[in-house]
């Protein structure tokens, strides 16, 4: 049997780590073993059969979490003239142009997304080396490029969140706080898991989905059992 590390000997409610569960018990787990003194995230993982060095096996998009993150989300938007006041009347954050640029450069990221009509682009592609690491770079595949800034704005802010695999073929994403009902979190995990799967690029061989695992901010990982989640196995 697999030696557990400390985090999975921390796991003292509701199942084994080292076996795989069904998508309710694992959710069931981390909630009980999570006890930190302030609200975890949940987080999923998941193992891709793919290598993102490859244009044809990149992995990224946008999802909408039906229950919501259960986070604050500050949303900048690169706009002039009406759109700029659209953005803000949306709810934007914060809201500029070579003033925004500027406050940028100077070292100054207050926001979470960032959003850019197209004509702002050209001034905004010369933050790439600043807010492309930061996952922050407007994308038009992404709707963060856009004449509906509105909109943009109002999907930023009500439970839209990005995903991209990493280097090794591992996408995590936040579905929400250990204080979600349970029901609430099956909803975005279910949410979270079909558009990773629905994104499978051209160039995966093999099985695509190969694990998942559960966890909060704090709390040890849970494994899930691929072939209990309906269409991840492909």
């Amino acid at each position: 049997m697999a030696k557990q590390t400390k985090r999975q000997q921390k796991f003292t409610v509701g199942a084994d780590p080292l076996k795989l569960h069904g998508v309710d018990e694992a959710i069931a787990a981390v909630k009980a073993n999570a006890t930190a003194k302030f609200d975890e995230a949940v987080e999923v993982s998941m193992n891709l059969g793919v290598d993102p060095r490859h244009a044809d096996q990149m992995v990224r998009g946008v999802v909408t979490l039906p229950a919501g993150t259960g986070k604050t989300v500050r949303v900048a938007v690169f706009a002039r003239g009406p759109k700029a006041d659209e953005a803000r009347a949306a709810g934007a954050d914060v809201v500029g142009a070579e003033d925004l640029m500027e406050t940028i450069q100077n070292g100054q990221i207050d926001f979470d997304r960032c959003i850019a009509t197209p004509d702002m682009m050209g001034k905004v592609g010369r933050l790439g080396k600043v807010l492309g690491p930061k996952g922050l770079m407007p994308n038009p595949k992404l709707g963060t490029v856009t004449m509906n800034v509105t909109a943009a704005v109002e999907a930023a802010k009500g439970g839209q969140v990005e995903y991209r695999v990493e280097k090794a073929g591992i996408i995590h994403g936040g579905i929400g706080k250990v204080s979600f009902p349970a029901e609430d979190l099956r909803r975005n995990f279910d949410a979270f898991v079909d558009a990773v799967t629905k994104a499978k690029p051209s160039g995966a061989k093999g099985k695509y989905v190969q694990k998942i695992a559960l966890s909060s901010s704090m709390g040890p990982g849970v494994k899930v059992d691929v072939a209990a989640v309906e269409g991840a196995g492909a």
